[in-house]
């Protein structure tokens, strides 16, 4: 039986999480008052923004460094910006959808320690993960080495697959930073210390944005310019995120450098692993697509528009995946503190929010079809099939507004293992055999691949999702929460 001195322990628990006591005090008390629904929706979306605003500015100014990167190889010729986009899409790509997925572990870890307490141990995972990932890092470098010769297997053009794969070794270093960076910035946001990762980002932005004219223009450096440029711009993310941590900015949850950080490994590792191989399903996804697209005739200028159109994708995708950050927590919060109907609500405000954002640039998107490809390339072919394909980015767009949202709300919820195989079979068993046959059977080209991979996998598993949330039982998965409490993984037994 619960008491009421366990009670009050478990709100002062709480209270670093949520920093709105008004505001969850006033959602305890929901049933009781009769103030009206925009002030619920206001209380709510304060909440939300305070997680979302700073997450949106880290992660559009981090993904921009990628596009900027793009464009001004896109202006170097078709080759170089097949070969950097191929390189950034796929290589990079491939063990970046592993490593952040192996960092989210200490989401949850992290976030327990911070609500129960155990300050110190938060530092002490961030360690360990480091470790973990950077050997992850090092049996990963055969990617970056041979990738050449597997680009080449995989039916890419040999042009494109000799340049692709001498750049992908000047991206080594840019490997070898998501090591660090992942657990730095996971590390920081449990601490709800975002905007600290936001104004680095920005920095680093700006970093990038003057290296880049002056390693391409400037310095005559062509397409390895590019790389370089990339590989500077994230260390001082790296560096910027470490020096504020080691420095004075965390002196509550960094103690320094511990040989603790060793133990405990291989439950670390496992518990890393599996939330790697989780988000990788998705990440991976419109990887395939433009390795398939590298098979068509004339491929080059498909790939080129593909890419292009998968950069403006992923670029308006960090608004919907900061809103996955902002409803994980707000779900998690509510769940935790008992308040099903509290949960409910966030997702409603969140979703609709997120909707609106997306059909706001699937608008924009259709109305500048023939202009959303002049800042990558001034090549004419490839700016018409840009063109063509404009109207399945639009329709992408639209679905990502709200698919990461309802994934946000699984994991706030519990649901990690559920949506795993949801993945794997809407993605891999139906969107891409689909993508598949309206290329090779009905001859429909790049748009074939990809609209089977949308309306096969993307759409399937939106809709899924969407019917889960719908028929969820909040109250029952309020008592789920508090009856797992007990029995879930004891992070500060090491």
């Amino acid at each position: 039986m619960t008491t009421k001195n366990d009670e009050k322990a478990s709100e002062e628990i709480q209270v670093p999480l949520l920093l709105h006591s008004h505001s969850s005090k006033y959602e305890e008390n929901e049933e009781n008052n009769h103030e009206n629904l925009k002030y619920r929706i206001w209380v709510e979306s304060k909440k939300l923004w305070r997680i979302v605003g700073p997450a949106i500015l880290s992660r559009i100014t981090s993904y921009s460094m990628n596009v900027i990167t793009q464009a001004f190889a896109g202006h170097l010729g078709d080759t170089e910006l097949a070969a950097i986009s191929i390189v950034s899409t796929v290589i990079v790509g491939f063990d970046f959808g592993l490593l952040l997925g192996m960092a989210s572990a200490l989401e949850t870890l992290c976030g327990q320690a911070y609500g129960a307490k155990k300050y110190h141990m938060l530092g002490i995972y961030m360690q360990r993960s480091w470790i973990v990932l950077l050997g992850f890092c090092v049996m990963l470098l055969p990617v970056y080495i041979f990738a050449s010769p597997v680009l080449k297997f995989l039916g890419q053009p040999t042009n494109v697959a000799e340049l692709s794969g001498y750049v992908s070794l000047w991206m080594i270093p840019l490997h070898f930073s998501f090591a660090f960076l992942f657990p730095l910035q996971r590390f920081l946001q449990c601490q709800l210390k975002n905007s600290v990762i936001a104004w680095v980002s920005l920095v680093a932005f700006i970093v990038h944005l003057s290296i880049s004219w002056l390693f391409v223009y400037g310095l005559k450096l062509g397409v390895v310019g590019t790389a370089v440029t990339l590989n500077i711009s994230w260390w001082v993310l790296v560096l910027g995120l470490f020096g504020y941590t080691v420095c004075g900015g965390c002196p509550v949850t960094w103690s320094g450098f511990s040989i603790e950080a060793f133990s405990g490994l291989w439950d670390f590792l496992k518990l890393s692993t599996s939330s790697g191989v989780m988000l990788c399903l998705e990440n991976w996804y419109y990887r395939i697509l433009i390795l398939m697209t590298g098979n068509l005739k004339n491929a080059e200028i498909a790939v080129d528009a593909l890419s292009i159109c998968m950069t403006i994708n992923g670029w308006e995708m960090m608004i919907p995946l900061a809103f996955f950050a902002g409803t994980g927590v707000r779900v998690a919060n509510e769940l935790g503190a008992g308040n099903g109907k509290g949960a409910k609500f966030a997702t409603i405000v969140s979703v609709t929010t997120s909707t609106i954002i997306g059909l706001v640039f699937c608008l924009i998107i259709v109305i500048l079809h023939n202009e959303i490809g002049i800042i990558f390339s001034s090549s004419k072919p490839v700016l018409d099939a840009v063109s063509k394909l404009s109207v399945l980015l639009a329709i992408t767009i639209l679905l990502n507004s709200v698919q990461p949202v309802l994934s946000g709300v699984a994991v706030g919820s519990g649901w990690q293992s559920k949506v795993a195989y949801i993945n794997i079979a809407c993605y891999y068993l139906v969107g891409i055999p689909v993508g598949l046959v309206l290329e090779w059977v009905f001859h429909q080209g790049v748009m074939g691949i990809w609209a089977g991979m949308i309306f096969g996998g993307t759409a399937l598993q939106t809709v899924i999702l969407a019917i889960i949330t719908i028929r969820c039982d909040w109250e029952k998965e309020k008592r789920i929460q508090r009856k797992d409490k007990s029995a879930r993984f004891d992070p500060w037994q090491n």
